[in-house]
């Protein structure tokens, strides 16, 4: 899911990667709506409420738009450090660390943010974490799936997804009808599984109110074991292979 890169990933990989991380983000950008009444997985409308809080000269409600969206990048470019530092000696773990600081990040939301009475200062840091949190997720996925899967946000796929819906019109060949239906694909299941992931946040969110980012945490640490365990699978089964190889000779 996440250690299959370039040439190496497949579609299926991508569509595992798409939907589970999708689904984390519906749950954190419902999390972020229903206690601070904040969008925590895009930074798009913050920049539009940044210019309006500049025409109204509320600088400081403009400066917290403008962190906002810092916030993000910063989650953006630590993601892709580390894992460009990790990488350089251990290539299949590249991505470990961004999604363990990712899940720390929401963990700590959770118990901080539950125990907190959610007011205007306490509300504007867990927003900042949150979109930190979201920067190195969609930071992550990006490069992984080289620019194919993004999750944190909606209004990209629904572009490509109209250009590839008129598409269907035009292109004839079989080859260029099967790569096209398979990308539509791809992208309802990113609009799906974020749509699950916010209904079913939201209703979590009636129980455990801040909590409820423990279940994406709980996500996410699934995918790490996931991969771990299909690495491990793989490295036995190549042992296997080539003690048996030396058997036989």
């Amino acid at each position: 899911m996440f250690r299959h890169q370039g040439k190496n990933r497949t579609f299926i990989h991508n569509l595992r990667l798409a939907t589970l991380l999708s689904f984390v983000a519906g749950i954190v950008n419902v999390t972020g709506v229903l206690s601070i009444q904040t969008l925590t997985t895009n930074v798009t409308g913050h920049f539009a409420y940044f210019a309006e809080e500049i025409m109204k000269r509320d600088y400081a409600a403009a400066i917290t738009f403008f962190v906002f969206t810092i916030f993000f990048l910063f989650g953006a470019f630590t993601s892709n450090f580390l894992a460009e530092l990790i990488s350089k000696k251990h290539p299949n773990l590249s991505h470990v660390i961004p999604i363990s600081l990712e899940m720390i990040v929401l963990i700590g939301v959770g118990i901080f943010g539950a125990q907190s009475a959610l007011s205007s200062s306490e509300g504007k840091w867990i927003a900042f974490s949150m979109l930190f949190a979201m920067g190195i997720q969609n930071s992550l996925v990006t490069k992984i799936s080289q620019s194919t899967v993004r999750t944190t946000h909606l209004t990209g796929l629904f572009t490509d997804l109209g250009i590839e819906l008129s598409q269907l019109f035009f292109y004839k060949k079989p080859e260029e009808k099967k790569k096209l239906k398979t990308s539509i694909y791809l992208r309802l299941s990113i609009i799906a599984f974020f749509f699950i992931g916010c209904f079913s946040g939201g209703f979590l969110y009636n129980l455990l109110e801040m909590k409820t980012l423990f279940v994406a945490a709980t996500f996410l640490l699934i995918a790490l074991l996931y991969d771990y365990i299909r690495l491990q699978f793989h490295v036995i089964k190549r042992k296997t292979f080539h003690h048996k190889t030396i058997l036989d000779k």
